[in-house]
């Protein structure tokens, strides 16, 4: 397989040109109707089209939510393949925000539907789950060295109920969710400018400073906006690891629509607010 640049070398390059926002592309059906659209595939596709045309060419990081598009079977599935072309073809990376997770041949298949290079909906890196295992996630990071892709690893997410796994103890007495951040550290041993291997990190979880966020890699960080956390909150959950922060916004951004010139102020809005505090560490 012919590969591109390697993903964390791309999203360096992307956030230092474009800034760190990562916009969701989350079609549910409430925001579909406040943007005055039916909750069906015509609603979704002019909903997709619109956030694309409107933010593929000045974000770095777009992320579509794969289960809003799954709901309306192959038809959405369709969608959800246009929407990943058009967004690639401007100049966003592509995040598939699918939080796949199995084992064996399963893993590698779900692997090639997001990240082999033929796949219709090839993306630039996919959220996984690693609560089977992490080596249960092994297929994956093969294929993601293999194609130049990335991934992002659940390790300390932003929902409450996270918490009853990621902050277990195990019998080394290291958490959960450490033990995800030491195997992403280790992937990414070495690598420059940046790893291609990522953890989703909750941007409202507050003092993190007991853990170790210097995986060398990216930090997926839900959270900013509709869930409370600001860009000003970054570095203190972050510390020293913040400059490797992609911080998603959804709600706070799609809320502005249907209009394309107020997605773009409200995008614009939050990537000044993240270039500000970010460059004041």
């Amino acid at each position: 397989m012919s590969s591109l640049e390697p993903f964390g070398a791309r999203l360096r390059r992307a956030m230092d040109e474009r800034g760190a926002l990562c916009v969701g592309i989350d079609p549910h059906a409430s925001l579909l109707a406040e943007w005055g659209l039916n909750d069906d595939v015509a609603g979704l596709e002019r909903f997709s089209r619109t956030v694309v045309e409107a933010m593929a060419d000045r974000v770095a990081v777009l992320k579509p939510q794969s289960a809003f598009f799954e709901r309306f079977g192959s038809r959405g599935i369709a969608v959800l393949e246009k929407s990943v072309a058009q967004a690639r073809a401007a100049g966003a990376l592509v995040v598939m925000d699918a939080k796949r997770g199995d084992i064996g041949s399963t893993m590698a298949a779900y692997a090639e539907t997001f990240l082999h290079k033929d796949s219709p909906l090839f993306s630039d890196a996919l959220t996984v789950s690693p609560y089977l295992g992490y080596g249960s996630l092994s297929p994956a990071v093969a294929l993601a060295r293999e194609s130049g892709t990335g991934l992002f690893v659940l390790a300390l997410t932003s929902n409450p109920e996270g918490g009853e796994v990621q902050h277990a103890v195990r019998t080394d007495g290291r958490s959960i969710g450490a033990t995800m951040l030491g195997h992403l550290a280790a992937e990414n041993a070495g690598e420059e400018p940046l790893g291609s291997f990522g953890a989703v990190v909750g941007a409202t979880l507050g003092d993190l400073s007991s853990y170790d966020l210097d995986i060398n890699g990216p930090l997926l960080a839900p959270g900013i906006g509709a869930q409370g956390a600001t860009a000003a909150d970054l570095p203190a959950v972050f510390g020293s690891a913040v400059r490797n922060v992609v911080p998603n916004v959804s709600r706070g951004v799609l809320r502005h629509g249907p209009d394309a010139g107020a997605l773009r102020a409200a995008a614009e809005r939050f990537a000044e607010e993240i270039r500000a505090a970010v460059g004041a560490v």
